[in-house]
């Protein structure tokens, strides 16, 4: 019914291609030529121009059509030009603001107690603050442990214990550093500009210098057992310029009656004897012993040094002193001299201090058990004036850093005596109670640098730090000419 069968393949051309293919045209376009061209500009000419003020003989010339702003003004400064002048030339060879310095802190009516410094070990075994300093920066406060009343002084342990006042989180009765004293130390000293030196003096004789900075060991020299040293107490330490230039060497003075300069040795830990000056009785002629229980370093002179003694002497002093004393010496290597020029009228007891003013080339300060402080100068045997400040002894005196007039005293009874000798009552223009139960004060510093503070040593072991009210640290008008004329008055 079917079968296979071939038939021829049919095709059929597409017209629809042909017609585009045939209808297709390449086409083309471009811009019209472009025509660029590159030009420069720069300005033909520079001018500059200044402007001054007028010649001086132009300045009151008005040019024309001028008129001035202030038609009175002319007129009003013309009036006023002699008065104005007159009164600027006498303000000009006025003296009322001589040293004056504006301060521009609040104003401080009171004197309050900031610290009550305490080491809790000292105070357990009964000692009392001998001595205090203040370092080069005014921020660290030195304490010397010992005693001033009997004791067994051969075995007496004691400290010398350091607070840093800007340390941020002080402790009162933890001290920054404690030294261990083999023996009872009487006088220290911190050195005039390295913040972490302190010299002391020990009641054995011996003279030692203490660095703060260290880690371990703080001795950095001492004078040990040798034939040098005093035989007894030192009782005042101090810092003097030495034979080098630019070098400070360390002044002792003790009870034995000699005053000793020691020279630093770092390398060796030795403290060596460079100068020695003995305290004769027949120079001195007077007929109390000579014994040394203060000195003061005159700030104007380098040359001149001040004396107190057990037998109530004053003495001046040179260190250029060539005059061999008149005493045997036991001292090494040196001759001791004699170098006193000059004595004072001789006071009733011992002299528990000596300050030179500050301000005054010629006066000083003492005191001592006869409970006065004696205003002195250099120029007379006689005192200027002897102010009542304690029924009890007078242990400390030191003159304001800042007020000429002012002066505060420590006593036996507990107390601070603040005297103004500008004033017309010559009584105390402050007291301050060191609240110790009427236990002795035995050493008080200003602070040269932080001088709003003052600190003060007490036998029932604390050291008390007193902002001071301003008007016990601003100085007033004329103050410096008030001090001149009280000591011109009775030099006279």
């Amino acid at each position: 019914m079917f079968k296979d069968e071939t038939i021829d393949a049919v095709g059929v051309d597409s017209l629809w291609r042909k017609s585009h293919q045939s209808a297709q045209d390449s086409r083309g376009c471009q811009t019209q030529p472009l025509h660029t061209a590159d030009a420069q500009i720069q300005s033909l000419s520079v001018s500059e121009s200044d402007t001054q003020t007028d010649p001086l003989d132009h300045l009151t010339q008005l040019h024309d059509g001028d008129t001035p702003k202030s038609p009175g003004l002319m007129e009003f400064l013309h009036c006023v030009e002699d008065m104005v002048v007159k009164e600027l030339e006498k303000n000009a060879r006025s003296h009322a603001f001589d040293r004056f310095d504006v301060n521009w802190e609040d104003q401080n009516q009171t004197v309050s107690c900031l610290h009550r410094l305490q080491y809790p070990e000292a105070q357990e075994r009964g000692l009392h603050v001998t001595s205090i300093s203040w370092n080069c920066t005014g921020s660290v406060i030195a304490c010397a442990f010992g005693r001033i009343d009997d004791g067994d002084w051969i075995t007496e342990r004691s400290f010398i214990c350091t607070w840093n006042l800007d340390r941020k989180g002080l402790n009162p009765r933890r001290p920054d550093t404690v030294i261990d004293v083999a023996r009872p130390v009487m006088a220290l000293s911190f050195h005039p500009s390295r913040p972490s030196l302190i010299t002391g003096g020990l009641y054995s004789g011996e003279v030692v210098i203490w660095d703060t900075s260290r880690t371990q060991d703080l001795v950095l020299a001492q004078t040990g057992m040798s034939a040098n040293i005093h035989r007894e107490p030192v009782y005042q330490v101090g810092w003097v310029p030495g034979q080098k230039k630019g070098e400070l060497e360390v002044l002792s003075a003790g009870s034995g009656g000699r005053v000793l300069l020691w020279s630093v040795d770092a390398a060796k830990g030795e403290l060596v004897l460079s100068a020695g000056y003995a305290l004769v009785k027949q120079q001195a002629k007077g007929s109390g012993n000579v014994g040394v229980t203060s000195v003061a370093l005159s700030p104007w002179d380098p040359d001149i040094f001040l004396i107190g003694s057990e037998g109530g002497l004053v003495l001046k002093c040179s260190f250029s002193a060539q005059t061999p004393a008149a005493t045997p010496s036991d001292c090494e290597n040196i001759v001791l001299r004699a170098p006193i020029q000059f004595a004072f009228s001789q006071q009733g007891g011992p002299i528990h201090s000596l300050h030179c003013s500050p301000f005054h080339r010629n006066l000083f300060l003492t005191g001592g058990t006869d409970g006065m402080a004696h205003l002195h100068s250099l120029l007379q045997a006689e005192p200027l004036a002897s102010l009542q400040v304690s029924e009890s002894y007078v242990f400390g005196v030191r003159w304001s850093p800042t007020r000429p007039l002012i002066f505060a005293a420590a006593t036996g009874q507990g107390l601070v005596q603040i005297f103004d000798l500008g004033r017309r009552s010559w009584k105390p223009a402050a007291t301050i109670d060191q609240t110790t139960a009427g236990q002795p004060v035995y050493c008080l510093e200003f602070n040269t640098r932080q001088t709003h503070l003052l600190a003060v040593g007490n036998a029932d072991g604390s050291v008390n730090i007193w902002h001071l009210s301003t008007k016990l640290t601003e100085q007033g008008p004329r103050e410096t000419a008030k001090l001149e004329q009280l000591a011109n008055e009775v030099a006279e």
